[in-house]
């Protein structure tokens, strides 16, 4: 089974010898090996580029064991480089290397080397690991699955597709199991033997439990509204275990480092400023969500809006979580309101508000959905995602109405319609 993976294909191909090094992140197992060894090192030698020009190493190969000393493996990619034409280097499981950092950096002062390096350990997937290439470090971030991709493989209906992809998300592996018991499983050995046992060995912590509630908590609340001292709190109340503010901080940070949540911060549209507190998690992938809580919890509102939000980061944009203040009238005296807006969606120039609508049963339902949109007062393009087979384009209001299929098929043409 062959998943094709053009979008980050093609920015790992305009990035083709830039002069840096070509670092891929993401989240374990979500395809960084896939997409550098099978995809885009087929792609260089459909270009011309012959395969002894081409030097790949996978640490995590015992054949390579020897390679994980630096000057072994420097002597050793200096000795393949015999002439004057272009060379590729794609090293996988870079973290293995010790003192990688300083490898990478010799290879950068090869004129005719391009260098690509990717690794899944919790070092490797810290949030700074740019600045350890001393700002010669290109990072490309790769998401599990969208949508679009899982569903050029899993096919059929979409609605069954929908629900398959909201239940085990998009990691590839997960993909090419046949039973819900098999992917269930996996996911769930994934999160823990993998995911927080890397932060916790990282970030040296003496238990797994507090990591492991606090993960489970967020699970439980994508979507929703929260902070530091509320989630402090709720361990002391509903876990009867006292965890200080800034704890909870520094394992909020974890997750975020090992690329498993994202943190959308309000933004006041109005005032044009951001408010650091509360905020919303959202994790980068349904499956692993849903493996935390044992795949109970379903409400697809909820998930739909995790759904959209990762589409909106994979494809580059900054995504944050709008509050407008309007004043109206009721029983004829002025009344001031708080509008949220589920995310405010910035990239250069360009932004859109967006709500996401799992269903708009109602007239009633659709005023609630349009009204912060309307309290908006500029320019800038206002949807509603919502998942009904509906005709996408614009209502009366000037707002553009989309379906979810819509989006989720071809998220750029459906935000530019």
């Amino acid at each position: 089974m062959e998943i094709r993976r053009d979008f980050y294909l093609n920015k790992l191909i305009k990035h083709k010898k830039n002069g840096m090094v070509k670092v891929i992140t993401g989240v374990r197992r979500c395809g960084k090996s896939y997409l550098l060894f099978k995809l885009f090192r087929n792609h260089l030698m459909e270009s011309g580029v012959a395969p002894d020009h081409i030097i790949t190493i996978a640490f995590d190969d015992f054949e390579n064991k020897s390679l994980q000393s630096p000057d072994a493996l420097y002597k050793y990619v200096k000795s393949k480089i015999t002439d004057a034409k272009d060379y590729f280097i794609l090293l996988d499981e870079i973290q293995l290397v010790s003192d990688f950092e300083s490898v990478i950096n010799g290879f950068l002062h090869i004129e005719n080397a391009d260098i690509y390096v990717t690794g899944s350990n919790s070092k490797f997937l810290s949030s700074d690991i740019i600045t350890e290439f001393r700002g010669r470090g290109d990072e490309i971030k790769v998401y599990p699955l969208c949508f679009s991709e899982f569903y050029s493989v899993y096919g059929g209906e979409f609605d069954k597709a929908l629900v398959m992809y909201f239940n085990y998300g998009g990691m590839p592996l997960c993909l090419s199991m046949e039973t819900q018991e098999e992917k269930a499983k996996y996911l769930t050995n994934l999160f823990g033997a993998t995911y927080l046992s890397d932060i916790i060995n990282r970030n040296n912590l003496r238990g797994n439990a507090e990591i492991n509630e606090l993960t489970d908590i967020l699970a439980s609340s994508i979507g929703s509204l929260t902070n530091p001292l509320k989630l402090s709190n709720t361990f002391g109340s509903v876990k009867n275990v006292k965890l200080s503010v800034n704890t909870v901080i520094n394992y909020l940070n974890y997750l975020e480092d090992a690329f498993l949540v994202e943190k959308a911060v309000r933004y006041d549209i109005k005032g044009k400023k951001y408010i650091n507190t509360p905020a919303k998690y959202y994790f980068v992938d349904m499956g692993l969500r849903n493996a935390r809580i044992s795949f109970r919890q379903q409400e697809y509102t909820h998930i739909m809006e995790n759904v959209i939000y990762n589409e909106l980061r994979r494809l580059g944009y900054s995504v944050d979580v709008g509050v407008i203040e309007s004043i109206g009238k009721e029983n004829g005296e002025s009344v001031r309101k708080k509008f949220e807006v589920d995310f405010v969606v910035n990239i250069g120039n360009r932004r859109y508000y967006i709500q996401s609508a799992y269903n708009i049963s109602s007239e009633e339902k659709m005023k609630q959905e349009q009204a912060s949109l309307l309290s908006i007062n500029d320019a800038f393009r206002k949807i509603i995602i919502v998942n009904q087979p509906i005709l996408s384009g614009y209502n009366e209001q000037g707002i553009l109405m989309l379906s979810l299929q819509d989006f989720l098929t071809s998220p750029e043409t459906a935000l530019n319609f």
